[in-house]
């Protein structure tokens, strides 16, 4: 079953640069969707599309509909706010509240003016549990979130983004500044989320692609190249430009 649906997507910044070029894809639920190419292919622009956050820049144009559950989420009309809500975001690098390791994760709860202890308590406990951070913090919740290692501070962006239960959680390179331990278990983490979440992810490499994709589009300047499941498209692409990329012949 597809949770999103991308038909004709075109996005472009005012200095003429054309960041997507007619994008049409298909996103499943349930799964891990990675977008990978060189920089400056469009991946980033796409994920902040799929949250509206390209509100916040300027473009030039923007065609095209993104479906959520059959809703066109750039139709004008969308709340956007409850939009955020149902889908998540956690960027390359991690940015913390200046405020305790609880006080990070009812943040958004408590705007969203909920103020019963047992409901927020439980928003922690699920969003640390799942982000495979309970175990390391459960005793010092307390404490500045500042105070954590940046892997724990990564995880902690991802516990943040589940504390609000979306149905779709992108990630942007979520693990390009982190050492191997703390990557894989961002990793595992993943792969246990999918079973409740449609995730989208930008890896930091073809490495990480690969080991962690069901579905992969690739990216080149904008263009979708091709899009397969994972274990296809890694070991046999059909399109030369991806295989090339695949292989580090350039990018």
């Amino acid at each position: 079953m597809d949770k999103i649906v991308i038909e004709h997507l075109t996005l472009t910044y005012p200095s003429g640069t054309e960041s997507l070029k007619d994008i049409n894809l298909k996103i499943p639920a349930n799964a891990i969707t990675v977008l990978f190419g060189p920089a400056g292919g469009g991946k980033s622009s796409l994920l902040r599309c799929l949250n509206r956050l390209n509100d916040l820049v300027q473009i030039q144009t923007l065609t095209g509909s993104i479906f959520l559950d059959g809703e066109n989420i750039l139709d004008p009309k969308m709340d956007v706010i409850a939009l955020r809500r149902r889908v998540g975001i956690v960027f390359a690098r991690p940015v913390v509240l200046p405020t305790s390791i609880r006080g990070n994760l009812t943040y958004g709860l408590e705007l969203a003016n909920e103020k019963r202890k047992s409901r927020l308590d439980e928003a922690v406990e699920r969003g640390l549990k799942l982000s495979a951070l309970w175990d390391e913090v459960k005793n010092r919740l307390d404490d500045p979130a500042i105070a954590l290692s940046g892997g724990q501070q990564q995880r902690l962006c991802l516990a943040r983004v589940l504390a609000n239960q979306p149905e779709v959680i992108l990630l942007d390179e979520p693990t390009s500044g982190l050492d191997p331990i703390s990557t894989g278990k961002v990793e595992a983490a993943l792969q246990e989320l999918k079973k409740d979440y449609t995730i989208i992810l930008v890896p930091h490499s073809v490495q990480q692609a690969a080991r962690t994709s069901d579905y992969a589009a690739f990216f080149l300047q904008g263009e979708l190249v091709e899009y397969a499941q994972g274990k296809d498209l890694f070991t046999h692409p059909k399109i030369k430009r991806t295989e090339d990329y695949i292989e580090g012949r350039f990018g």
